[in-house]
């Protein structure tokens, strides 16, 4: 199994206004399907429950890790951890890394997240699964989000 995901998408919008959608804590929530109780900061801590259909009975937690104006934004998280009776604070979060680049279309974005291989066994091939599946779902979020709301 891999340690990390990657997945990319060039949206039709400035680095401008994609960074806004990630590190707007009100925007990220809107297409992520979270409902966030405060802005990010980094070195804090931020959370929310999550909208998303089906999983409302999931909490969102993260520590931002480096917001670096229109180039990287990035959080520590547990992964896949959705289980509300389950204590997943003794676990090595991932870390989730968004990167921006300008190209001729708008904006390059990319996100990873890695550290798999320090999540528990018993979880780590599922919560990798999941993840992959979710990321591939955000980005497609994302660019539907910024094209709609430009």
């Amino acid at each position: 199994m891999n340690d990390r995901i990657e997945k990319r998408v060039e949206l039709k919008a400035p680095v401008s206004r994609v960074w806004r959608a990630l590190t707007d804590y009100r925007e990220f929530g809107t297409w992520f399907g979270v409902k966030l109780e405060g802005p990010f900061v980094p070195g804090q801590s931020a959370g929310g429950q999550i909208t998303y259909p089906g999983w409302e009975h999931v909490r969102m937690q993260l520590v931002v890790q480096k917001m670096e104006p229109e180039k990287r934004f990035s959080f520590t998280w547990h992964p896949y951890a959705v289980d509300p009776k389950a204590d997943y604070s003794q676990e090595m979060p991932t870390l989730v890394e968004f990167t921006l680049e300008k190209n001729a279309s708008g904006t390059l974005l990319t996100v990873t997240e890695s550290g798999f291989d320090r999540i528990p066994a018993a979880r780590r091939a599922e919560a990798f699964r999941m993840n992959d599946g979710g990321w591939a779902a955000q980005m497609n979020n994302i660019a539907k989000h910024v094209t709609l709301q430009p």
